[in-house]
């Protein structure tokens, strides 16, 4: 039998998100601009499919304090421009931002960049949000705050749930200025040298804004430093010294391959391009933990962030199971970020220690399960 596809409601306003949610029984998908379809568990069947793509721009933003509240299906893209012509920014780089992807889709997959380093994930530049639950209850945490659910931090929750506890429709963030100046120096490398070099740079007083590793013969180790256009050229020098003779400066296309390769092959597919073979998997572990594993895992394309213990790997489809394996033995966590469409693979990795908590909130914000049905399958 043939499934009718889902209603598909376009709001333009939280009341009409809102709405949206008191008046359409049963589950509800959440989407903005589709970036991440494919990430986590596969969506279970719904009855609508709320679009926020429509929910979208600048609600206020004060320069002064360098604050801007924005709607949750707002573009960062477009947002980076507008902050741009005041000399600011949202100090977030995930490399599916060049695609579209929105504030709302980007906190709800705890999606980073490089530059997470040194300003964190959004989890870090959120100081409120504004969510509707699936009772219709509008609930506003952090800034200015209004109403609180049985003291829940709703701007923590939200950060990689997948929309698990309801639809998000407003954020407010935390900017930082526009760099005078940015520079990237280059070594080539296996990543087991690579890990060494950066041990020795977070050791000194450089302040690399970003550290990431990039798969290739031997691969190679970027790293970014941002200041003053008087003083940023000594340090790059003396970041040339520290890597070693072979370093040297390299354009912005290097940091435009690494974006490429993070965002993972399936997301850079066209009407004439092949399909993705396999699976990319974003990992998490101790920074000290990464290279190693980086190391033993069955991977055709890997940015390493050295430093943060993030990485993203893509591997064949059959050995999913086994990169989920290989970290948790480690203490770190993984997710599938893509795959083939006939790929059956597990999501997640092994439960975490946490998963009774999860479903006791999930049970109490979404007791009918309405959202982000499947996204974390199989633990709940």
């Amino acid at each position: 039998m043939t499934r009718a596809a889902p209603t598909t409601l376009r709001p333009t306003s939280a009341k009409e998100v809102r709405d949206a949610v008191l008046d359409t029984p049963g589950r509800l998908a959440v989407t903005g601009a589709g970036t991440a379809s494919g990430w986590a568990g596969r969506a279970d069947d719904v009855t609508a499919t709320l679009d926020l793509s429509a929910l979208s721009g600048v609600i206020h933003h004060n320069p002064g304090d360098m604050t801007v509240s924005v709607h949750a299906g707002t573009p960062v893209r477009a947002l980076q421009e507008q902050l741009a012509e005041h000399g600011q920014r949202l100090a977030f780089d995930a490399a599916r931002v060049a695609r579209g992807a929105t504030v709302g889709g980007l906190l709800a997959t705890a999606d980073a960049g490089p530059s997470a380093l040194v300003w964190g994930g959004l989890r870090d530049l959120v100081i409120g949000t504004t969510s509707v639950l699936a009772d219709g209850t509008m609930v506003r945490s952090g800034g200015h705050v209004i109403k609180n659910v049985a003291g829940y931090d709703m701007a923590k929750l939200a950060h990689g749930s997948y929309g698990a506890f309801g639809p998000l429709v407003e954020v407010v963030l935390r900017l930082h200025p526009v760099p005078k100046a940015v520079a990237c120096v280059q070594v080539d490398g296996p990543v087991g040298e690579a890990a060494a070099r950066v041990l020795e740079l977070m050791a000194s007083p450089l302040e690399p804004i970003a550290v990431e590793w990039v798969s290739g013969d031997p691969g190679r180790l970027l790293v970014r430093l941002e200041g003053g256009t008087s003083t940023l050229p000594a340090r790059v020098e003396r970041l040339r010294e520290l890597l070693g003779a072979d370093a040297h400066e390299a354009g912005p296309e290097a940091w435009d391959d690494h974006a490429a390769l993070a965002d993972g092959p399936h997301a850079r597919d066209d009407a004439d391009g092949p399909a993705l073979d396999g699976a990319v998997v974003r990992i998490g572990c101790a920074p000290t933990r990464l290279a190693p594993l980086v190391e033993q895992l069955p991977a055709t394309a890997v940015t390493a962030g050295l430093a943060t213990g993030v990485a993203t790997v893509t591997v064949p489809g059959a050995a999913v199971a086994e990169v989920h394996d290989a970290v948790a033995a480690i203490g770190g966590t993984s997710v599938l970020r893509d795959r083939a469409e006939a790929l059956d693979a597990p999501a997640w990795g092994p439960a975490p220690s946490a998963l009774a908590l999860l479903k006791a909130i999930k049970n109490q914000l979404d007791p009918e399960a309405r959202f982000a049905a499947g996204r974390f399958a199989p633990w709940m």
